[in-house]
This record gives structure tokens, C-alpha cells and sequence, in this order.
């Protein structure tokens, strides 16, 4: 990194959150210079609350966490930024820690940065998200031997880091996809404890919903046994740095 301000781009998935919206924009830290929000086939006023709010509106009708985050990269492929950011639309994600989570990724000490979420509210985190988020981590430090803390969706990376993951996803599991391949191509990685709460407006699709949280958590272990299989078939490679844990305190 050189001593001007980095290109930074925030990326955020929305699917129906023009309740949410407006709270979760006015929220973004002066250190974002572009903020996309990614209309995921909205019925509601999603897309023009976001224009209201001064994001760039991307749109991709296909439902889908990763076919919305794969969107907001692609329209970012002309011009890319120097760092890429991640938030949800429905104000569960603490906007004013990201950019303790951009500063270690612009000083170089990482490349990809995780929000490792810390319930402040009651019932922030649903007793299925625990506990899938438990089977999950497990999982990757049995196979990978990398202990990451949490799957949460606030997080940062170099585009070049990026680049090399080969992201393709286009459903729920995006965010273990891009942590395992992270690993294997021996990225340096941190996490960062930050504040999470319930969703501020608007009606879960998946954490709430029974249906929604077997198919996620469904798609997570899918993915998990297919980056296994693809490992497999694959030349080692470069094993990943030791994960560095901070202290929010």
C-alpha cells in the first residue's frame, strides 16, 4: 500500500431490506469510497432506497447470497479497488468496526480480515447459527488444520487476495467457500471481535426460518466436502499463515 487513501468498495447483498437499508448506509465509514448495494431480486423499494441513500445499485434477479456478491465483483472488475468489504443489508452487522478490520488490511499485516461476531443483544444469534457455525469451523480446522472463530458475513480482503480464490458460490455457502480457499492459497489472515445485533427492520430469510436454515446449513457442509474433494485432486499447496486473533477490548 502506498501513503494515499486505498480504493476501498463495500459490497451489500439486499434482497427486500428497504426497511433496513437506510439505517445500514448511514452507517458506512468515511474510509468507503464506493458502495454498491446488490438488488437480489427485490419485490420492495430496496433498489431506490439505496439510490436515495447515494449506493450505486447493481442488480441480479438470480436469488442467491453468492450470485449477489459475485454481482458486486463483477460490476467492480472494470475499475477494481485496492480492498473489498462486506456487510448485510439488515443492520445486524456493527458498520462503525469496519474500519478496525480495513486498517490491518491496508498496513499489509493481512489480506483477509474477519468480523468474528460478538452478540450483544439477545437472540442475535439463533441456537442453529451456533451451532452451525460450531460444525463448520470444526470442520475446516479437522481438514485444513486453520482455526477460524466464526463464518460472519462482515469481512475484508485485498482484490488481489480475490482474485486468487476464484470465488464462483452463488448461494449460502460464499462465506465458508472463501474461508477454506483462503487457507489453501495461503492467504494471512485475521479476525476481529465486533458487536453484532438482531436484524433492525425487515423479516429473516434464513437465520428465522426452518427452511431457510437447512438449506443454508445444508449448503455449507456441501461446500465444505466439495472444496475437500477439490483439494484432493489438486497439487499441495502453500499452507496458510497462522491466524492472529485481536481484541476488540
Amino acid at each position: 500500500m502506498t501513503g494515499a487513501i486505498p480504493d476501498i468498495a463495500l459490497i451489500i447483498p439486499a434482497r427486500n431490506e428497504e426497511a433496513a437499508l437506510p439505517a445500514v448506509l448511514a452507517q458506512v465509514p468515511a474510509e468507503i469510497r464506493r458502495v454498491l448495494v446488490v438488488n437480489n431480486g427485490s419485490t420492495d423499494r430496496t433498489a431506490a432506497v439505496a439510490r436515495e441513500h447515494g449506493a450505486d445499485v447493481i442488480h441480479e434477479p438470480r436469488a442467491g447470497y453468492g450470485s449477489a456478491c459475485l454481482a458486486g465483483l463483477a460490476a467492480l472488475a472494470d475499475t477494481p479497488p485496492e480492498i473489498v468489504a462486506f456487510v448485510d443489508a439488515d443492520g445486524s452487522d456493527d458498520l462503525a468496526s469496519l474500519p478496525a478490520l480495513i486498517a490491518p488490511v491496508v498496513a499489509g499485516e493481512y489480506d483477509f480480515m474477519l468480523g468474528r461476531r460478538i452478540p450483544v443483544e439477545s437472540g442475535a444469534l439463533s441456537p442453529q447459527q451456533r451451532f452451525g457455525h460450531w460444525l463448520a469451523t470444526g470442520l475446516i480446522r479437522l481438514f485444513w488444520n486453520h482455526h477460524f472463530l466464526d463464518l460472519g458475513p462482515m469481512r475484508v480482503i485485498r482484490w488481489d487476495a480475490l482474485q486468487r480464490l476464484n470465488m464462483a458460490d452463488r448461494a449460502f455457502g460464499w462465506t465458508v467457500e472463501m474461508q477454506v480457499r483462503a487457507v489453501t492459497q495461503g492467504l494471512s489472515i485475521g479476525e476481529l471481535d465486533v458487536p453484532y445485533r438482531q436484524r433492525c427492520a425487515g423479516v429473516s430469510k434464513i437465520s428465522r426460518t426452518i427452511s431457510g436454515t437447512v438449506r443454508a446449513g445444508s449448503t455449507i457442509l456441501w461446500v465444505i466436502g466439495r472444496e475437500l474433494l477439490r483439494n484432493l485432486q489438486q497439487t499441495p499447496r502453500r499452507g496458510a499463515q497462522p491466524v492472529t486473533v485481536k481484541s476488540s477490548s
